[in-house]
């Protein structure tokens, strides 16, 4: 199964946007899928904000864990790090044109109102048409940078 069928797969079977993400590029940046899952749990929703999409932070904590620097004295990881994250926002937002939770989805999951737009409809609720695609673009473009 590829990264971005695996991240479809956790995501419609569960997992929030950001674990699909950071989960399905756990082995490829050195770590389990448990212990991604949990790292990526609080992040989903837009850090529960309808902030930044989740799908997002979870490409951005795999960019993090595989060029990202322990020692605080190399400032080429870092800087490596930043470049990537760069590039994947750049890509994240030609392709959808933000990376705002609540801009992509057009309604904020915070209000009660916001939630129950997004969650109505059965197959056609937006959190099964609208964020899978946002989980696929993210695991895609995650997959190439690290």
């Amino acid at each position: 199964m590829s990264i971005v069928d695996d991240a479809e797969r956790i995501f419609l079977n569960g997992g929030n946007c950001s674990q699909a993400v950071f989960a399905s590029l756990a082995a490829k940046v050195g770590l389990n899928q448990q212990d991604a899952m949990r790292i990526g749990c609080g992040f989903g929703g837009g850090m529960r904000m309808a902030e930044t999409c989740g799908a997002v932070t979870g490409a951005i904590m795999a960019m993090g864990a595989r060029y990202g620097n322990p020692d605080l004295a190399n400032l080429d990881g870092k800087q490596l790090t930043y470049a990537k994250v760069q590039e994947f926002l750049t890509q994240f937002r030609n392709a959808h044109g933000t990376t705002c939770c609540r801009e992509l989805l057009g309604v904020d999951v915070t209000t009660p109102e916001g939630f129950k737009q997004a969650s109505e409809g059965g197959a056609q609720c937006m959190f099964k048409t609208k964020c899978p695609k946002f989980v696929r673009t993210a695991a895609e473009i995650a997959e190439s940078l690290v």
